[in-house]
């Protein structure tokens, strides 16, 4: 494993990646299902028993299905840190990674013991948020990337502004889901802040994200940036339809399939994010991370055009 070749380096790495998102959406199920105490203790699934029993029912299934998928979570990010350990690139990331799989468990395990406290519960889908941006970093590593447009990479502290507007939408999108009615469990508690409010805080958000994400289309293609004008298409695309999701499920009254499709999108969402940053050729190898001197061959005629 120590000699494992790019390939298998790179599906790895992708491997991870999906990994996060689908604990996201396990997860979102164990919520919706009203399964959040459905192993009421930690670690144990009850007081006898590290399993799940026969009389904690389907609850306790789907709580304990999903505290098992930690475990495939958790070999997979074993295998990429022996897969990546000689490459120094990949292997902090890696490392990070297989960290952060029993730390998120610990997290999961404190909502269970403070009855899903819905700041908690945010808590953990935010660090799973912080696991998929790593996963996804990694998994660039792994790719053979071209060079970097040379004014894609001027635009880097828009996709910047971007970034941030996308993590505000999801933080304020957990706050939501926390003073909604999916609490995960019929005894546990909400936030009490006002739903509508909060509401509109994250609408708010999300129209500065896509105002962002067409300032960065129209940017790559007067840079002459076909990725990145790619990678804001696919965003505003990802977007609208998650936007589209959000608005039916709010006005239909947060039914439950919705609601998990809606959190599945989150993650599309904050990928595509992702993909618009790297796509100005952000962490490629040798990469300074700013724009290019004046005296390069390229700026040179710029130069010489103008003058």
């Amino acid at each position: 494993m120590l000699d494992a070749d790019a390939t298998l380096r790179r599906r790895l790495a992708l491997t991870g990646l999906l990994a996060n998102i689908g604990i996201v959406v396990t997860g979102g199920a164990v919520r919706l299902t009203g399964s959040g105490l459905g192993c009421p203790t930690w670690p144990k699934c009850t007081e006898d028993s590290y399993v799940t029993t026969p009389a904690m029912g389907f609850n306790g299934v789907v709580e304990f299905g999903n505290r098992l998928l930690t475990f495939v979570l958790g070999a997979v990010a074993i295998a990429l840190v022996l897969a990546a350990w000689r490459h120094p690139r990949l292997r902090a990331l890696s490392v990070a990674l297989a960290v952060g799989i029993p730390g998120q468990g610990v997290v999961g395990g404190i909502t269970v013991l403070t009855d899903l406290n819905p700041y908690v519960v945010g808590l953990h889908f935010l660090l799973s948020a912080a696991m998929i941006a790593f996963s996804y970093a990694l998994w660039q590593r792994t790719l053979h990337r071209p060079e970097p447009v040379p004014g894609a990479v001027r635009l880097r502290g828009l996709t910047w502004a971007l970034t941030a507007a996308s993590a505000a939408v999801v933080v304020i999108g957990v706050v939501v889901t926390g003073s909604g009615p999916h609490a995960g469990d019929d005894k546990a508690r909400r936030t009490g802040l006002n739903p509508e409010l909060i509401s509109q805080l994250h609408v708010d958000a999300v129209f500065l994200m896509l105002g962002l994400a067409v300032a960065c289309w129209f940017a790559a293609r007067a840079v002459t940036s076909p990725a990145m004008a790619r990678a804001s298409a696919i965003l505003l695309a990802v977007s609208l339809a998650q936007g589209l999701i959000g608005f039916v499920q709010y006005f239909t009254h947060l039914p439950a399939v919705l609601v998990g499709f809606h959190m599945a999108g989150a993650c599309a969402v904050w990928v595509a994010t992702l993909a618009v940053v790297w796509a100005t050729g952000f962490d490629a190898p040798g990469a300074a991370g700013s724009a290019p001197s004046v005296t390069s061959p390229e700026t040179d005629r710029i130069l010489v055009t103008v003058r």
